[in-house]
């Protein structure tokens, strides 16, 4: 005998379907979690390091270079290194900063290089005579204090190519300080660029120097990186460091005496004849530069020893390195 629902009974298994039909849907379904796709392949910790150890190396070089031709005490630290968009260093810039763009053969590619105005003062000041702690008021830069510190940019970039000449051979060649809206075109804005961040101390003053590398720079270093390089801080054995030591002793390394560079106008250079005095902005009495390998090193006198020439070292002109190349 057939049985025939009523209309309450088909609507209550209806709805028991329904439900089941429901249950299994949220047992079956997906947890969906925000993704940020500017935030993919950020740089991972061991890529970081090997970075931070490569430009620490600059650092150190530039120091010294630095302090040399400055005659002041010159310190630059890393503090970061860091994988951003472009546009996110560009957020990051001061309303009044100095930015030149920089050319980087022979993969035809534009970097940047940032330079906080207090370190461009003190920088300027220096190479003009002044102690670099003198206050000087926020202000842009003239056209020649540009240019004088274009001497300064030039000295960063040929340590930048010393440092990374072992892992990546690229000639970084200064072309002309940014402007805002040139800025803006140097690079893609969403482009993902290498961002190396360094703390300077010049004289009294603090700021920070800041380079920036296309992803075109970034990826081929981190790929040489990764492949040729480990920078694993292992110590040398004894008898290691003592070989290296035995061979480094019997080294030769050119050393002569020479006047600081010194700008003169081309007036006073043109006419020059044989047997003509040309008088330098120097004081006599002033010590000259002890060049090693063609940097100057120490400041020093000639002197007579006997019938030789011979010079007299009255003060180094940067701090000593140990073994290990680190600053004593």
């Amino acid at each position: 005998m057939k049985r025939t629902l009523d209309k309450a009974e088909i609507d209550a298994l209806a709805g028991k379907a329904k439900a089941v039909r429901k249950g299994d849907a949220i047992r079956g379904s997906k947890k969906i979690l925000p993704c940020d796709m500017r935030r993919s392949k950020q740089l991972a910790a061991d890529q970081i390091s090997v970075v931070t150890t490569l430009h620490q190396s600059f650092a150190r070089r530039l120091s010294g270079s630095m302090g040399a031709h400055l005659r002041v005490a010159f310190d630059t630290q890393v503090v970061s290194a860091e994988q951003l968009t472009y546009k996110e260093f560009l957020d990051r810039l001061p309303e009044l900063t100095y930015v030149a763009s920089v050319h980087a053969m022979p993969i035809n590619a534009r970097a940047a290089l940032q330079i906080d105005m207090a370190v461009a003062y003190a920088s300027i000041d220096i190479i003009l005579g002044g102690s670099g702690s003198d206050k000087i008021e926020t202000r842009d830069l003239t056209e020649i204090e540009e240019q004088i510190l274009e001497t300064v940019v030039q000295l960063i970039l040929l340590d930048l190519h010393t440092a990374w000449a072992p892992v990546l051979d690229l000639d970084f060649q200064f072309e002309q300080r940014q402007r805002s809206l040139q800025l803006q075109s140097s690079m893609i804005s969403n482009e993902k660029v290498l961002c190396i961040n360094f703390e300077v101390h010049v004289a009294e003053s603090i700021g920070t120097l800041t380079m920036v590398f296309p992803a075109v720079v970034s990826n081929s270093l981190l790929r040489r990186l990764s492949a040729q390089w480990s920078y694993s801080e292992r110590l040398p054995s004894r008898d290691s460091r003592r070989r290296i030591r035995e061979n480094l002793l019997d080294c030769r390394f050119k050393a002569d005496l020479s006047l600081p560079n010194t700008p003169l106008p081309i007036r006073k250079l043109i006419n020059l004849e044989p047997g003509q005095v040309l008088t330098f902005p120097k004081c006599a009495r002033d010590p000259i530069h002890l060049n090693i390998a063609g940097k100057p090193a120490f400041l020093a006198r000639p002197v007579r020893n006997g019938t030789q020439r011979a010079a007299r070292v009255e003060a180094r002109l940067f701090a000593p390195t140990n073994a290990a190349g680190h600053q004593g």
